[in-house]
């Protein structure tokens, strides 16, 4: 054997050990149990169970892998914490105090900040990691401002505000000069960057929601059962959908975009509706669902809080593979630990 081909024999070995160091987990909150279930993504095994506050809701990880992040609302309580885990080690790591910001509840993870709702104090804040510190806060003014989705240029964002029954479109744009009421603009002014936000109606209860890949539509679901589709370009609702099925909680729209799962947590029926024809394409008991992660392998996980399990679904048979056991199971995703 030449020189170069234990070189490539060597290149090749190394790299193998390298890419089987990297840990490959499903992440699920268990509010019974206060912990962060740690799974192993192939099997669904528990790995380990790390310890997180009383409330936890909603789970996000750093693009490298290395840490999570979870809110813990604690809505009685006006909660204020965000902790950090060390998915490296499988420990508890810190925790980000988000006062005077306060209930934390909807999370994104982005450039190395952190996006969180702040239900109790109406606003969505932005927190540097880097810095340990809140850089930014938005205020929306609605009520029970929940979950938030950030697009990947960081320059649009959507809030639903349950309470208030709207979605709160927020867009970073180039703002024209105020003219004073002289009619005569200062020598200095200039086009500004500002955040402008738009509200638009979609009923008392709106929560759960998901945004189509192409960016144009926004579907939430309310729990009187009616599935409302939001124009995001018209900034106008653009369709309703009555599934006549009560309790209606989160929603997902399939990896593949032809098709929008919505679970009940009052009835326990997973919906399957068309996304380009709004036709209901399947429904299955699976348990009362309070929220849906779908990962890379198209497995589609229900947290069924009340029932106490995660439920499995393979998407492409729309069949239940698993059932796992989880106390008052709530957020969840999967993640990479390099």
């Amino acid at each position: 054997m030449n020189l170069f081909s234990r070189f490539s024999l060597v290149l090749i070995f190394v790299t193998t050990i390298s890419f089987s160091q990297n840990k490959h987990y499903t992440l699920i909150l268990s509010k019974g149990d206060r912990k962060v279930q740690v799974l192993d993504y192939n099997t669904l095994e528990t790995v380990a169970s790390i310890p997180v506050g009383n409330d936890s809701h909603e789970v996000v990880t750093s693009d490298d892998g290395s840490f999570a992040y979870v809110s813990n609302p604690e809505m009685n309580n006006n909660g204020h914490e965000i902790d950090i885990i060390n998915l490296k080690d499988l420990s508890p790591e810190s925790q980000i105090d988000t006062r005077p910001f306060y209930i934390p509840h909807g999370l994104a993870y982005q450039k190395n900040k952190l996006w969180f709702t702040a239900q109790g104090s109406k606003s969505v804040a932005l927190y540097n990691l880097s810095e340990n510190k809140i850089e930014g806060v938005l205020g929306t003014g609605q009520d029970f401002t929940h979950l938030i989705y950030v697009t990947k240029d960081g320059n649009t964002f959507y809030t639903t505000n349950v309470e208030s029954g709207t979605v709160s479109i927020f867009e970073k744009k180039e703002i024209p000069p105020y003219m004073p009421p002289t009619g005569i603009l200062p020598a200095n002014a200039k086009l500004r960057n500002e955040w402008r936000q738009t509200l638009v109606s979609v009923g008392v209860g709106a929560e759960g929601f998901d945004v189509s890949a192409d960016g144009k539509e926004l579907w939430t679901s309310r729990p009187d059962g009616k599935i409302v589709v939001v124009d995001l370009e018209k900034k106008e609702v653009k369709f309703e959908i009555d599934t006549k099925v009560l309790g209606l909680h989160r929603l997902k729209i399939t990896p593949d975009g032809k098709s929008v799962c919505i679970v009940s947590v009052k009835t326990g029926d997973l919906l399957f509706y068309g996304f380009v024809s709004h036709k209901l394409e399947k429904q299955m008991n699976i348990g009362r669902g309070a929220g849906i992660y779908i990962d890379s392998d198209n497995r589609m996980f229900v947290s069924c809080t009340p029932d106490n399990s995660v439920v499995v679904i393979d998407l492409k048979t729309r069949e239940v593979i698993r059932k796992v056991d989880v106390a008052r199971p709530d957020g969840i995703t999967s993640v990479i630990v390099k």
